[in-house]
């Protein structure tokens, strides 16, 4: 059954991280109890010092697992999947539209089950969570573990990580520094971004709702690479360049979200256009760029 209208305890694994400490946010602004687990190997304190001496709120520097993406993607998800089983906890795992590979339906439901490369140098991350998923609904099954599991797709927006390698990211950090913006392959890969509060609102809808999933959060927007280049160049600098770059291994060709499951079951759909939510970001990106800065 779906969570009462009520104040909760909500232990947030990763929650100093970008998409961790928005979901805090809005978990303590609604009034829940909230325990942040994270080993801040890609998380910051930054990220939930606002919070500090709020009572609802307590912060654990611990690592479920030593971080190595198939460790904790698997034996992460298992020990807390064990500590949701002995305290009869609802669990709520984070996935990825990494599990579909490069996929060959277009766009992707929920009912596809990808086409992965078991040996392929991003296998560990998408094998990974496919197994999180797997041991996610075998907890359900076999334990009576209350789940819910979410396939998250590419997230935007402030308190990303400046240098994480996501192609967002690059784009608007290279655009602030006056560098070429990099593009690997010929720019036609397309993705789909969504922006982090409409993540946060899905996941929410998610945990809160009656139904298990997986489910798609999204936004279908689709746009290629070099048309997302240039949207970045028209928030930041109109004059900057694009370095085209040889192709990286297995790099998906397409990702979209087909939500159709998540607006009928959860009544959720994203609202905010990349344009809109760009230059939040980029705001973001900028304070901490200068900041940066004048530290050195």
């Amino acid at each position: 059954m779906g969570i009462k209208k009520q104040r909760l305890r909500i232990v947030v694994t990763g929650g100093a991280g970008f998409v961790g400490s928005h979901l805090v946010d809005k978990l303590l602004a609604r009034g829940d109890n909230v325990i942040v687990i994270d080993n801040f190997f890609t998380g910051r304190k930054e990220n939930v010092v606002q919070h500090f001496g709020n009572p609802r709120f307590e912060l654990i520097r611990h690592d479920v697992v030593e971080p190595i993406l198939i460790e904790t993607n698997v034996m992460g998800t298992l020990n807390m999947l064990g500590l949701a089983k002995r305290i009869g906890a609802r669990f709520l795992l984070t996935s990825t539209s990494e599990v579909y590979g490069d996929p060959l339906e277009h766009p992707q439901k929920e009912t596809y089950w990808g086409n992965v490369n078991p040996i392929g140098v991003r296998s560990c991350y998408d094998e990974g969570k496919r197994t999180a998923e797997t041991l996610t609904m075998d907890y359900h099954r076999g334990a009576d573990v209350e789940v819910r599991i979410a396939r998250i797709f590419n997230t935007y927006g402030p308190r990303m990580g400046i240098d994480d390698g996501r192609v967002v990211s690059n784009f608007v950090a290279q655009a602030l520094r006056k560098q070429a913006l990099t593009v690997y392959g010929d720019g036609k890969q397309t993705r789909s971004f969504q922006y982090v509060s409409d993540l946060v609102d899905g996941l929410v809808s998610l945990m809160e709702g009656e139904h298990i999933g997986p489910f798609n959060l999204g936004n279908p927007g689709e746009f290629t690479m070099l048309e997302l280049a240039e949207v970045v160049k028209e928030t930041v600098d109109s004059s900057a360049t694009i370095d085209f770059r040889p192709n990286t291994a297995d790099d998906p060709h397409m990702r979209k979200p087909d939500i159709t499951k998540a607006k009928s079951l959860l009544n959720w759909e994203p609202r905010v256009s990349l344009r809109e939510g760009l230059p939040r970001m980029v705001s973001d990106f900028q304070k901490r760029i200068e900041e940066e800065g004048r530290k050195l």
